[in-house]
């Protein structure tokens, strides 16, 4: 079976992660395919901030948490968290961060590395403690926070994939 078409296949959601951190390597390589993803126009109006720092990943989970009114860790334990925004003054620019977090999770399965998407990320970089992370990081006022992308090496065993629904592909 082709290499992509079987990560497409075989990735998954994890919830349950090691605090073991992915290496340098690993992460570059990540952070490489997701900048090569489709955008409208080929304006490539996006960026990542890739955070390793747990006691800013704690602060980032706790303002996630507090957003969907839960007294949870969102991140799941991942020791880090890759951030996708998106210049909201793009044409597409949902589209095209939620592109870069498909390329994330996709090369993150192809280099050994467990990923999940968390929501939330255009509340929690709309508050004031988000707004100052913006800024120390460097990422313009108009960019928007679209997802954010866990990564880490999972606790548990990789799930099963769910049976795949009928009538979801039409030929016409």
């Amino acid at each position: 079976m082709n290499e992509v078409i079987k990560a497409i296949k075989e990735r998954r959601s994890i919830r349950s992660f090691k605090s073991e951190q992915i290496t340098d390597e690993q992460l570059n390589a990540i952070l490489e395919a997701g900048s090569y993803a489709a955008s409208g126009m080929g304006e490539q109006r996006s960026m990542m901030v890739a955070v390793q720092n747990s006691e800013i990943i704690a602060e980032m989970s706790k303002a996630n948490a507090e957003v969907m009114g839960a007294d949870i860790d969102p991140f799941y334990g991942a020791p880090t968290v890759v951030v996708v925004f998106a210049d909201s003054e793009a044409a597409t620019p949902v589209e095209d961060g939620s592109l870069v977090i498909g390329n994330l999770m996709l090369a993150a399965y192809s280099e050994g590395v467990d990923s999940c998407w968390v929501h939330r990320a255009k509340e929690v970089f709309e508050t004031e403690m988000g707004q100052k992370l913006k800024k120390e990081w460097g990422v313009p006022d108009s960019y928007a926070g679209i997802g954010n992308c866990i990564l880490g090496y999972r606790e548990e065993e990789l799930p099963a994939p769910p049976d795949r629904k009928e009538g979801r592909i039409i030929n016409a």
